[in-house]
């Protein structure tokens, strides 16, 4: 496998935990007890995942995830013990993928890394497709999935795997309205349960790299009580 996962978090006890499974199925872990440490680590190497506590001594996890995203679009999970929805809701917003609350199996946590890194290599891989069926190109926005490349009036936009899978999604089904429960069921693979605000938080961050209004987008609508969709 051989994949390097970044993980911070400073209680030891469950950083050694998730790093001693994590190694078990062939990851090279890196593991910190810090922020500071672990940003410095990342000026010298390339990590294919990030597994981030929220609350650090130096700076809290949200921050650090935000300050991952300004560089890297590998797979981030949020692991800890906040439990509402306005903190999950704050992390997917700054840019994770996934959140896992404390205590945790940690056999469940290594299946979501492996699903967020078989994501994660999906849709930064070349596959075999006919050229027109991989890439959309109107009114300015162009999205390419042999490549992973998106570009809004010329600008690309630097996309996670979650947030280009939601944008091709909708791409692909164009001037249909799609349900937050079928989005994520087909963007997160995993069945969808009530109050799961899980899309609203990366519709948000999706309209916000895309530099939408609010109240008027031009590419994603919200169609309220129903779903989303982007226009013929």
């Amino acid at each position: 496998m051989g994949d390097k996962v970044l993980v911070v978090d400073d209680e030891r006890e469950i950083a050694d935990l998730v790093e001693v499974y994590l190694k078990n199925d062939g990851y090279h872990v890196h593991k910190f007890y810090n922020a500071t440490d672990a940003l410095e680590c990342m000026e010298q190497e390339d990590f294919s995942l990030a597994i981030l506590d929220v609350m650090l001594p130096d700076m809290n996890g949200f921050a650090l995830c935000q300050k991952i995203r300004e560089n890297h679009l590998f797979p981030i999970i949020m692991l800890t013990a906040k439990v509402e929805d306005m903190d999950k809701i704050t992390g997917l917003t700054l840019g994770a993928d996934d959140y896992v609350t404390k205590p945790f199996n940690p056999l469940e946590l290594v299946a979501r890394v492996k699903t967020q890194l078989r994501r994660y290599t999906r849709y930064n891989t070349s596959n075999a497709a006919p050229a027109e069926a991989c890439r959309f190109d109107f009114s300015g926005l162009y999205i390419c999935q042999d490549n992973h490349k998106c570009t809004l009036y010329g600008e690309e936009l630097p996309l996670t795997p979650i947030e280009f899978n939601i944008l091709w999604y909708l791409c692909e089904r164009r001037g249909k309205v799609v349900s937050s429960e079928e989005l994520f069921e087909a963007v997160w693979g995993e069945k969808y349960l009530d109050n799961n605000n899980t899309v609203m938080a990366h519709i948000a961050r999706l309209r916000e790299k895309m530099r939408e209004p609010r109240r008027e987008p031009k590419f994603i609508k919200t169609v309220w009580g129903v779903g989303y969709k982007i226009e013929q």
